[in-house]
């Protein structure tokens, strides 16, 4: 499955952290704070104006993230009047979340800190249709030798969600370990981690994914579909909409799906189904796809990419992706995915063009919404995965 890529480790740093410190609103805000100041910190005082809590209760919020090690000192800046302020600032390596894309033929697993740095990476083929019991296999055994490898230390026990026994299956304990967010093709129901007819693997229907692998590996274990994932990453990471704006990403790999931001907040839909772009028809008496329609933007666009014809796929994607603009009047469109990656400046002028000249057409205020390659590359979605818990502790309910 490869190796561990590690770019950080917690040598020295407070890998007990007592995670369950954060157990309100206001101190979710203050953490949200300390970690958009970043290294240079921010001063209580400043926490107290942002967040409108008065300076007791903010006072009382730090001194419980600094004995719970999330928080410490980051030196002291000058006042305008009095003593100079002590500057707080976050402690990254206090917490960490796993990120599983859990894609049709690949397994991507991503472990990333409190500022969502990624500090190992494990990925490896994998057989969506193989069945519950090898893929759940798989997804565990990948799970646990990343978090081991960069987290563990021998004779750590495992968790005792997972059995409670040393000779028990699952994660070993690390306080700081937050749980696991798993990100895979949809239709599927978030809240209650439940698959519905992933598009190819009927098979899947009904399988409660989630209880299945937090009974596999002793933690917590949040799913969703992969483009709602990527479009949280993006967001928290400071992709447009972040701050009350909007975006669509589309997401063009082994599928093709959306993941949608809107006033800031991912829209998953009243019954967690926004988001299939990909079997929107565009073509009546077009192939049939697999998901028993005809003529989807998905099956046309897979068959150009099959075909080599990346020019035709773009055009494809971005007629698609005008019907979307259109109906959302969105900020910006942000392309992704392995079939993307691969070609990204053919995407990006090719979907462009086709929202230029249908802004053109339309007259449209502003002219023609402009259209981009997110960042985070193909471990987007495996980021995004590991936000859907690291989101609600900074106070991101959209997490």
């Amino acid at each position: 499955m490869g190796g561990v890529n590690r770019t950080r480790t917690t040598s020295g740093g407070p890998a007990g952290a007592n995670l369950g410190v954060v157990r309100s609103h206001n101190t979710a805000l203050v953490l949200g704070l300390l970690r958009a100041a970043g290294a240079a910190g921010i001063s209580r005082l400043e926490l107290a104006e942002r967040t409108g809590l008065t300076p007791q209760a903010v006072s009382k919020i730090t001194a419980r993230l600094r004995e719970s090690g999330l928080a410490a000192e980051a030196g002291r800046r000058a006042s305008t009047g009095g003593k100079p302020r002590t500057v707080l600032r976050l402690v990254p390596e206090a917490g960490h979340a796993v990120g599983v894309h859990l894609d049709r033929d690949e397994l991507r697993v991503v472990l990333v800190d409190l500022d969502g740095t990624v500090v190992g990476e494990r990925r490896g083929e994998l057989d969506l249709g193989a069945g519950a019991e090898a893929v759940l296999g798989a997804v565990g055994d990948v799970v646990e030798g990343l978090v081991t490898a960069v987290l563990g230390r021998a004779g750590d026990e495992p968790s005792a969600a997972a059995g409670g026994d040393a000779g028990a299956r699952g994660l070993p304990r690390i306080p700081s370990l937050l749980g696991v967010g798993v990100a895979l093709p949809g239709p599927l129901d978030h809240a209650r981690g439940v698959l519905h007819r992933v598009t190819g693997f009927p098979e899947w229907d009904g399988f409660p994914l989630r209880d299945a692998l937090a009974g596999r590996l002793g933690v917590p274990v949040v799913v969703d579909k992969d483009t709602n994932a990527a479009a949280l990453g993006l967001s928290v990471a400071g992709a447009e909409g972040g701050a009350g704006g909007s975006f669509a990403y589309l997401h063009l790999g082994t599928g093709l799906g959306a993941g949608l931001v809107l006033g800031g907040g991912v829209h998953r839909g009243a019954r967690t189904g926004a988001g299939e772009f990909g079997h929107q028809v565009l073509q009546l008496d077009g192939p049939r796809c697999e998901c028993g329609n005809r003529g989807c933007v998905e099956v046309l666009c897979l068959a150009a990419v099959a075909d080599g014809e990346t020019a035709e796929a773009a055009r494809v994607l971005g007629v698609a992706a005008g019907n979307l603009v259109g109906l959302l009047d969105i900020d910006v469109v942000l392309l992704g995915g392995r079939t993307v990656a691969a070609a990204p400046e053919a995407y990006a002028r090719g979907v462009g063009e086709v929202l230029d000249a249908r802004a053109r057409r339309e007259g449209t205020a502003g002219g023609p919404v402009p259209v981009r390659v997110a960042e985070r590359g193909e471990r987007v979605v495996a980021e995004g995965a590991a936000q859907l818990l690291l989101a609600p502790l900074f106070g991101r309910a959209d997490g």
